[in-house]
């Protein structure tokens, strides 16, 4: 059987319609493939109360452990789901066709993440069938939640596989990380988030009688100018500022000499590895305590598991970023930017960098990728296979 391209892989995730939190006959394709390599796989449905179910798949091939003991184990993580293509009436083509136009595979999910990993099984299906089993593991895990709420997908399935003695040390996640072009960035870590409210209850009164009154607005104002008055660092080495962003300020009040009785200010924190929830939580309580001035007020942080990580620039990065330069002729950028991954999850258990299509398109009406970058992606991916590999 001829081992099927990136491009072919990818189509063919395309069609199937794997909206989250249906699977669409996505897992089960790429399950046959691996079967058919040699892979031990597992098929594994999560469950919690209040989430949908979730299928997700792990798969692993190993050879003869080298000398020193178990051989490097380099796993390749990602998600079949995707997000709603809203009208299709507004897309050039059907969302779920896997068209072919202007030297682009069209479709839902083209960018994230059906063609990056597509490049990553079109890449290992072609090492295992060059050199067989390696000396060490490949292996596979992928989810169906990664756009949905996240719950019964990677987390579980990693906590799954370490029980199992199934581990990793590094891993590639093929997320859309190129702004412009394929070889433009390589994410070696991402920024935590922590989200939080202020509430601050006053008087309700007349606009016209404010002695009356205690005016909740007049303090959450404040307090929201004392949680931006200064920075909250002046980022590191390989991450930048952390950013606070109030995002909204509300106090459902539609009369406009009516003073309302309370206020409420919600933020956002995108914050680097000079913190984690517990500090940056603390620093906010300190800011708004010494802005309080006699508002009676309460914050509430949201629980989080979007903490900072960073993986170093080392070997494993220079593997990447070797093979990058080597097939596309740009030398990436090591960056931090952006939202959260699955890569959250992943870097507890081993070293991860996020490397994929051109992101462009993510999320868009007639999102697409261009077929000759699938193509050089799963090239990328076949040189780091081989020399992670190398005797």
């Amino acid at each position: 059987m001829t081992t099927p391209d990136a491009f072919a892989i990818a189509r063919d995730l395309i069609r199937c319609p794997s909206v989250t939190p249906d699977d669409g006959g996505a897992l089960g394709h790429i399950q046959k493939l691996l079967d058919g390599a040699g892979f031990e796989t597992h098929r594994i449905r999560f469950s919690q109360d209040g989430y949908p179910d979730i299928d997700n798949l792990y798969a692993r091939i190993a050879g003869k452990p080298d000398p020193a003991g178990a051989g490097p184990s380099l796993m390749f993580a990602g998600h079949t789901d995707v997000v709603p293509p809203g009208d299709s009436a507004h897309w050039r083509f059907d969302p779920f066709s896997g068209e072919i136009a202007d030297e682009m595979l069209w479709g839902r999910g083209a960018v994230d993440m059906k063609g990056g990993l597509a490049a990553a099984i079109a890449a290992t299906l072609a090492y295992v069938e060059k050199k067989g089993a390696p000396r060490g593991s490949i292996s596979f895990l992928i989810t169906g939640d990664e756009e949905g709420p996240a719950v019964n997908g990677t987390i579980k399935l990693l906590e799954w596989a370490h029980a199992r003695g199934a581990l990793f040390d590094h891993c590639i996640l093929p997320e859309p990380t190129n702004p412009d072009a394929l070889g433009d960035m390589i994410k070696i870590g991402r920024r935590g988030s922590l989200s939080g409210a202020i509430t601050v209850a006053g008087k309700q009164g007349h606009v016209g009688y404010p002695h009356l009154a205690d005016n909740p607005v007049h303090h959450i104002v404040r307090l929201a100018s004392a949680l931006l008055a200064s920075p909250l660092d002046s980022g590191t080495a390989h991450f930048d500022a952390s950013n606070l962003e109030i995002t909204s300020i509300d106090t459902g009040n539609l009369a406009v000499n009516v003073i309302p009785a309370s206020a409420r200010a919600q933020f956002n924190i995108r914050f680097n590895d000079l913190w984690t929830p517990e500090t940056l939580a603390n620093e906010i309580r300190d800011r708004l305590a010494n802005a309080a001035n006699g508002a009676r007020y309460e914050v509430a942080f949201q629980p989080t598991n979007a903490l900072a990580f960073l993986t170093k620039p080392g070997p494993f990065v220079e593997t990447l970023s070797a093979a990058i330069e080597a097939h596309t002729g740009r030398r990436p950028a090591l960056s931090t930017t952006g939202g959260t991954s699955d890569a959250r999850f992943i870097c507890r258990y081993g070293e991860v960098l996020e490397f994929g299509l051109v992101g462009q398109t993510m999320h868009a009406v007639d999102e697409r990728t261009s077929i000759a970058d699938l193509h050089k992606l799963s090239a990328i991916f076949g040189q780091v296979l081989e020399g992670y590999f190398a005797d």
